[in-house]
């Protein structure tokens, strides 16, 4: 039975948040001018706790849209109600400490770090010690660094796996366990969104285009390109998530992600990131000079998209449709293949239409659930029309450049069938019809590329367009 005349301290990190608030401000403060990325490696010479201090008095959290784990915090709540003091302790720095516990309510009081001391591990251990004597609290925690606290506690509370409750046991018997059930695999593949590599299969397209699907040189040299982009841009995923946090627990389906719940640890994300960068800088050793330029620039494009582009109306299309265009290129590059002006126009104009239902599916279901604007984003539902508008056109004008392309002489040279390719203009023509019809009904529950290759009669569509181009050849 629960004694109340024992204060319980709260650690806040990983414990009452599943977020790191040290992470959090960093990225914050990165994307909100990336020059402070060199100021906090000198503040950190200084130590952790000076590193904190001044990231905290450069930025604002917003506390009421942070993770909390929501059955510890009603353990918290039942604990407050039956009179027991809660107290909140944590490494994180005093300014968001006391913004947490004011959000709240119900702490009778915050320990935190300050410019001098870093209230972790065995110093934290020391301060509540200090403050209430040795065994006269119990304390919550979540990590290995919260060994030395829970050793001159009372006793344990962990929240987390068995891993930790095992260590804990080992410095402190008397234990109440919230496990924390994470299928981390399970989580880094979502984030790392695998399912989104299928657009990463432009890049075969000019192999396919010029026929030389039978070159096991340059398919080989294909297949590198494809995972060198899928990891680039799984990295380029992960670091726009971790610097949207803000915006997507504000999203109805956004907040569900990995990171903006709080069920993948930033800290892991950005080790994550750096990894999956070095891999595809491995691969891209192997191929073509102008792949890694091209490469390179798709990345520093993902960059430019995540800091600043996507909050800008308009650009934020011409900038995705751009960056789908540029798997084509890469798909050129890595295996020596001349791209036509054709290709490039064309994949331009289709992928603009695309990257305007992927907004126009955005706002429809924010208009849907009620809201007036995107967040994080320069559109509002009235846009709505306009970006119909614009997308529409854009997929017409792209089925028109093809059309173009047909009664061109570069079709003459490539195919013996030509005329066949004609099947192709229609069936392009109606597919592009019925993505805008599906967006408008409200249906559209992927990104665009992604719903061309999971949806049964877009599948349909691609199987009889590459059945088409077969015949013509």
């Amino acid at each position: 039975m629960t004694d109340v005349s024992v204060p319980l301290c709260v650690d806040l990190d990983g414990t009452l948040t599943s977020t790191d608030l040290l992470a959090e401000s960093f990225l914050m403060l990165v994307k909100k001018n990336p020059i402070y990325l060199f100021a906090c490696i000198v503040w950190l010479l200084r130590g952790r706790a000076y590193l904190k201090a001044e990231i905290a008095k450069r930025i604002s959290i917003d506390v009421s849209v942070l993770p909390y784990n929501t059955s510890f915090v009603s353990f918290l709540r039942d604990q407050r109600e039956n009179g027991r003091d809660l107290y909140l302790c944590t490494a994180s720095n005093q300014q968001l400490a006391d913004q947490i516990a004011s959000h709240f309510g119900f702490f009778s009081g915050v320990l935190a770090s300050d410019e001098v001391r870093n209230l972790k591990g065995s110093e934290k251990g020391r301060a509540l010690t200090d403050h209430f004597g040795d065994r006269g609290f119990d304390y919550c925690g979540n990590g290995l660094a919260d060994l030395p606290v829970w050793k001159q506690a009372r006793r344990a509370i962990v929240v987390g796996d068995r891993r930790i409750a095992a260590a804990a046991k080992k410095v402190n018997q008397a234990i109440l366990v919230f496990e924390d059930k994470r299928s981390l695999w399970r989580l880094v593949v979502k984030e790392m969104r695998v399912y989104q590599w299928v657009k990463n299969l432009l890049i075969f397209v000019p192999l396919l285009a010029s026929h030389r699907f039978t070159d096991l040189p340059t398919v080989l040299a294909e297949v590198t390109a494809f995972f060198a982009f899928s990891f680039c841009a799984s990295a380029g995923y992960l670091l726009n998530d971790m610097l949207d946090l803000n915006a997507d627990r504000r999203h109805p389906n956004k907040k569900h992600r990995p990171f903006a719940s709080g069920q993948l640890s930033l800290t892991f994300g950005m080790m994550l990131t750096v990894t999956l960068l070095f891999a595809a800088i491995a691969l891209a050793s192997r191929l073509e000079p102008l792949f890694r330029v091209v490469l390179a620039a798709y990345f520093v494009a993902t960059l430019l998209y995540s800091f600043k582009l996507k909050r800008l109306v308009l650009v934020d299309v011409f900038a995705l449709a751009a960056l789908y265009t540029s798997r084509i290129i890469a798909g050129g590059t890595a295996g020596d293949i001349p791209l036509s002006d054709w290709l490039i126009l064309f994949s331009v104009m289709m992928f603009l239409s695309l990257a305007m239902v992927k907004r126009y599916t955005e706002l429809d279901g924010l208009l849907r659930n009620g809201q007036a604007s995107a967040s994080g984003r320069g559109y509002d539902t009235h846009d709505l029309g306009i970006l119909r508008s614009f997308g529409t056109a854009s997929g017409y004008v792209a089925v028109l450049i093809f059309a173009l392309y047909l009664n061109s002489s570069d079709v003459h040279a490539l195919y013996r069938h030509p005329h066949a390719l004609w099947v192709l203009f229609g069936l392009l023509l109606y597919w592009v019809s019925r993505v805008w019809m599906v967006a408008f009904r409200g249906e559209m529950h992927d990104d665009p590329v992604v719903y061309a290759v999971k949806n049964r009669f877009s599948l349909l569509v691609i199987f009889l367009c590459v059945a088409t181009v077969v015949a013509a050849v």
